[in-house]
């Protein structure tokens, strides 16, 4: 009797440690994938008060960066419409001022919100002015630039990122796709449809 392993014993354990390998690291993305959300941490709304973003878990979420002074800026009255229409079904949009593209969102926050309150009757929450391009950039953009479908940085002001109720990005749309756009409410009506995470 021979105390080395066959040639097919040998191949079915490699076989085994392969399939065993393949299913721990399956295992270790589907968990990354489901505490990857880029909802977490703090940020403050316009306001100052303090958000821990993930409060907007099983939600729907658009996160839009915003600017007052953008040839875009008129999708503010569209956002509004957008959050009126899906709001008691489980919708927010977060708006987030910035001023990397083209010095277009110069003002204070205070300023910020009495335009959008004034010019566009904004009720969709709104938070400080952030960094969304560039090594500055808050860790809410970093999670979606990184995380999106095609990654990568903002190209523009009211670029959009949507989040699913499980926490996940599902879409991503150019500052030129409308917030009426059948693209994007397509897919919002669809994540709305979805219970909870």
């Amino acid at each position: 009797m021979s105390l080395s392993p066959s040639l097919e014993t040998l191949k079915l354990v490699v076989a085994a440690s392969v399939v065993t390998l393949a299913a721990g690291l399956c295992a270790a993305r589907c968990a990354h994938a489901e505490s990857g959300s880029p909802l977490t941490g703090s940020m403050k709304k316009i306001d100052g008060t303090p958000v821990d973003l993930s409060a907007y878990k099983g939600k729907v979420v658009l996160v839009v960066n915003v600017a007052s002074k953008c040839g875009y800026t008129g999708q503010y009255a569209g956002l509004q419409k957008l959050y009126d229409t899906y709001k008691d079904k489980g919708f927010v949009i977060l708006g987030f001022p910035a001023n990397e593209f083209g010095g277009q969102e110069p003002g204070s926050d205070t300023e910020i919100a009495q335009f959008c309150s004034t010019k566009y009757g904004v009720t969709f929450d709104m938070f400080s002015k952030v960094v969304v391009k560039g090594p500055g950039k808050t860790p809410l953009y970093k999670a979606l630039t990184e995380g999106a479908t095609p990654p990568g940085e903002v190209g523009w002001n009211f670029e959009k990122f949507l989040i699913g109720r499980d926490g996940r990005i599902v879409g991503r749309y150019k500052s030129g796709i409308a917030p009426d756009d059948g693209k994007l409410t397509g897919t919002i009506e669809a994540e709305l449809a979805k219970t909870g995470s």
